[in-house]
């Protein structure tokens, strides 16, 4: 089951277009979630009688449009919709146990206008066992390509085989980049570096990543690239041509957005095409 979040914000219908797409690629189905927030209003000077009322019925409203639009898009996909209380972070948090993944808008209404990703995305990619998809707003024309962010790290085995299973569902070309940097004392005159044999042992960890999957999705067409490059603004640029771009998580923090690692949330707030963080489940 794919859960999608809502709040009836731009980018959440976004993220629902996105969401009934995907459960149509999967064959799965679409659950729509509403959280109702009276967190602000619970301050004595703003409470009123008829808040609550007033934000269960706007609550509905959003999820019967949001329904319709899942319907619209994807009429064989099976919806269901959920309008639960609490702070939209924890309730989609909460669905992770059942989810094939989670999808969001990157920004919903509460938004800073200079702020490229909203709280909850931060904190639900942060938190979420399972993949969690950030989409922008902005219609995305389909560029059949998925890109996929990997490094030398066994965290990203699960985003490379989310990459993979993308590509195929989407008959898409999968571009494998391992973007890298010379380590500061290869700048040093005196110091012995061989740039060749770096540079040949970087492809050669984006080969052993890939082919241990490529042999499972003989029908995928593999691009591998490994430019010299900060990740975020390697992944960033590459977000240009991508359909999705799939990213795995480093983070160990304990605290909200710590949980992501530092490339994951630069990508994040950057890409121009929707995001999947995909860590391992516990």
């Amino acid at each position: 089951m794919i859960v999608v979040g809502v709040d009836g914000s731009v980018a959440a219908r976004a993220a629902v277009v996105w969401a009934a797409n995907d459960a149509f690629r999967l064959r799965t189905p679409l659950r729509i979630v509403h959280a109702v927030d009276r967190t602000p209003y619970q301050i004595h000077r703003f409470a009123t009688a008829w808040m609550p009322d007033m934000l269960m019925d706007e609550g509905r409203r959003i999820l019967r449009e949001a329904e319709a639009l899942a319907h619209e898009r994807q009429p064989s996909v099976e919806v269901t919709t959920l309008d639960v209380e609490g702070v939209p972070a924890t309730v989609l948090r909460a669905q992770e146990k059942e989810a094939t993944e989670i999808v969001l808008g990157s920004r919903g209404l509460g938004g800073f206008a200079g702020a490229l990703l909203g709280s909850v995305s931060t904190n639900v990619a942060g938190h979420a066992r399972c993949p969690v998809v950030v989409v922008r707003g902005e219609h995305q024309q389909v560029r059949g390509q998925v890109v996929a962010g990997v490094d030398d790290s066994p965290e990203c085995e699960p985003a490379l085989a989310y990459a993979f299973e993308q590509a195929r569902l989407r008959g898409a070309t999968l571009r494998v980049l391992h973007a890298w940097q010379l380590p500061v004392h290869a700048f040093a005159p005196e110091a012995a570096y061989d740039l060749d044999e770096v540079r040949a042992a970087q492809h050669q960890v984006v080969a052993e990543r890939v082919n241990g999957f490529a042999a499972d999705y003989p029908e995928v067409n593999v691009l591998r690239e490994a430019p010299t490059a900060h990740p975020v603004d390697a992944l960033t640029a590459a977000s240009d041509e991508a359909d999705l771009l799939v990213v795995g998580s480093h983070g160990r923090g304990g605290l909200g957005s710590a949980l992501l690692g530092s490339v994951s949330r630069g990508v994040l707030h950057h890409a121009r095409c929707p995001v999947a963080v995909v860590r391992a489940r516990d």
